[in-house]
């Protein structure tokens, strides 16, 4: 069996709950003959939205064609809704986690359920994970790097830790907005150089604040391969050991002891890179993910993970089926 831990979704029933209500959420939504826009908060514009990210009868053929037997679906990060207001955003949450579990519902055998939460109120993201997780079955959650900008390290998310601890739920660290006041505008670069370097400091920065002393059985997940982390970790070390006064004001255990507790998707696309990730994170950190539907995904993922050198049979075992599994066997509370 084979489990893609990071494989986006946007069900159908919410396009079309935006079309008939989303201005009570404040959204609004647009067509025109390249599909669905949103205009969230009357401020950001995203889409339109790809038909694959709609059409469950095109993920489960991807999913046919490439082996891969499940996949845990999350939203797409751009429809996360974090810039709404705080009541809006969590009902508008609500209705997308039910949507997706309906998704669910219809294929248990193929598909499985992240959350999406409104991060910009950590009481409520604490209230609506929990109905996710409980009522909904859904094994964790998604979030991003920034909250309508704002860096999670800087953000009162403590009851929403908190939760997502009590319920030993995966939380998946997604980036969002790279990078914000650096010019990434040309050649992609956003996304093949700014995605995993957001992830990095979002990550670096939940590290030096002690996020891990505070809730050390939190179930992090960084997707891209933990972006910069697993390479550059050793330098947040020295700083920690030679300067301690400039760095651990605030963390108490050491960046390596914090980056062992960390796991990690394989979509590095090179397989020497996962073999690296392998060998220095351990193999029991590595988990199988696609980033379905994007052209910046691995949409063979499988394929990515058998051409790693050297890999074993336990390695793969592990990578595909057996790391998603012991996770989630540790899940609370599910319905």
């Amino acid at each position: 069996m084979s489990i893609d831990i990071h494989a986006h979704c946007v069900p159908a029933a919410l396009i079309d709950l935006l079309r008939a209500d989303g201005k009570s959420f404040g959204i609004e939504v647009a067509e025109d003959g390249k599909g669905v826009t949103a205009l969230l908060d009357g401020r950001r514009r995203v889409g339109p939205v790809r038909a694959d990210l709609i059409d469950t009868s095109l993920r489960l053929k991807t999913m046919d064609d490439t082996g891969v037997d499940i996949q845990v679906l999350s939203s797409w990060v751009d429809l996360t809704g974090y810039e709404l207001e705080p009541e809006a955003g969590a009902a508008y949450a609500r209705r997308f986690n039910e949507t997706i579990a309906d998704e669910v519902a219809v294929h248990p055998d193929r598909l499985m359920m992240l959350a999406t939460v409104p991060l910009q109120h950590g009481e409520l993201a604490a209230a609506e994970l929990e109905y996710a997780v409980s009522r909904l079955g859904a094994v964790g959650v998604e979030i991003c790097t920034t909250i309508d900008g704002a860096a999670l390290a800087d953000s009162d998310l403590d009851a929403f830790w908190a939760k997502a601890e009590e319920l030993r739920c995966v939380v998946l660290l997604h980036p969002h907005m790279p990078l914000i006041g650096i010019d990434l505008t040309a050649n992609l670069l956003h996304n093949m150089v700014g995605r995993p370097l957001e992830s990095t400091i979002a990550i670096g920065r939940l590290m030096v604040a002690g996020l891990l002393d505070r809730y050390p059985n939190l179930t992090i997940c960084v997707v891209h391969g933990g972006g910069a982390l697993p390479f550059q970790v050793g330098r947040m070390q020295r700083g920690f050991e030679n300067l301690p006064h400039v760095v651990a004001t605030e963390m108490k255990s050491s960046p390596l002891e914090m980056f062992a507790k960390l796991y990690f998707d394989t979509v590095l696309f090179t397989p020497p890179s996962i073999r690296f990730l392998i060998d220095f994170a351990g193999i029991e950190r590595v988990v199988l993910g696609s980033d379905y539907p994007f052209p910046m995904g691995d949409l063979d993922p499988i394929t990515t993970v058998d051409n790693v050198p050297e890999l074993t049979a336990a390695e793969r075992a592990a990578i595909l089926e057996g790391n998603v599994k012991r996770l989630l066997s540790q899940v609370k509370g599910r319905d």
